[in-house]
């Protein structure tokens, strides 16, 4: 059957594994408050097609609302622990006893939740994992390995950690952040450089670079505009260096790939 991982910009991707769709942190704006996506269009309504729905933190450009709105009745969100809490507005929209309502479950770092031959389990990330501008801490930041027919690292919003790679275990294919939403990176981020040594520490067959390219802040198109574009050619060649045997995927906008497994 084979794997097929599709990008639809920011951190929304789209891993198709044993039959199981599931997506990741789904951004499908065209604005977010001062962000404007610059490249690509809004995804089309089969992007938000899936049987399961990762959100790695509650900052609104991985945790959208609007975004979650669009899912159709019954599709299973998994998101931290206290989001709920934190987010009153994810709470109408499970719904509970509300048929229409989406399937929500929380997890912590080392849960795990089944979806038939996929098993999805929640690891570390470090990160703000807070519901921003406001919010105590609450739930923490996630990543997730999508394990099938093929194990799939999916980061969400990371810095690098030296416990990185015995959290994650062995996997197949990493999907790194490399860049964000402005020329500047703060800390609990990954940039093309960081994202590389992450990749040598984790080493898998195969990685695609996300979270760069999409959004930008309005009125900044003329501020070193290169920040933008950079992050995902820069990965690649840092990526090339430290890590030879890697196969990096850079995806356009709506892009599929079909890695292997190297199991």
């Amino acid at each position: 059957m084979g794997t097929v991982i599709t990008w639809w910009g920011h951190a929304t991707c789209t891993v198709e594994d044993s039959g199981v769709r599931v997506l990741t942190d789904p951004l499908f704006a065209r604005r977010l408050a001062h962000l404007r996506r610059r490249c690509g269009r809004v995804p089309p309504p089969e992007a938000g097609a899936a049987d399961a729905v990762l959100v790695s933190h509650l900052h609104s450009d991985h945790l959208h609302l609007g975004s979650l709105a669009r899912l159709a009745p019954g599709t299973r969100l998994v998101v931290p622990r206290g989001a709920g809490a934190s987010v009153p507005g994810l709470r109408r929209l499970g719904g509970r006893g509300n048929p229409a309502g989406l399937r929500i479950t929380e997890v912590g770092p080392g849960d795990e939740v089944d979806l038939g031959p996929v098993r999805v389990r929640a690891v570390p990330a470090r990160h703000d994992g807070r519901r921003l501008p406001v919010g105590p801490r609450r739930s923490p930041a996630l990543g997730y390995v999508i394990d099938g027919e093929i194990r799939t690292y999916f980061a969400g919003d990371t810095g690098l950690f030296d416990t990185m790679a015995d959290v994650v275990g062995p996997i197949d294919v990493a999907l790194l952040p490399v860049g964000g939403w402005g020329p500047y990176l703060g800390p609990g981020h990954l940039d093309a450089g960081r994202a590389a040594e992450a990749l040598a520490r984790l080493a898998p067959g195969a990685a695609v670079p996300v979270h760069y390219g999409t959004y930008w802040p309005i009125g900044m198109d003329g501020v070193r505009p290169h920040e933008f574009y950079a992050p995902g050619d820069e990965f690649v060649r840092k990526a090339a260096r430290l890590t030879p045997k890697v196969a990096v995927h850079p995806l356009r906008h709506g892009e599929s790939v079909r890695p292997e497994a190297r199991r």
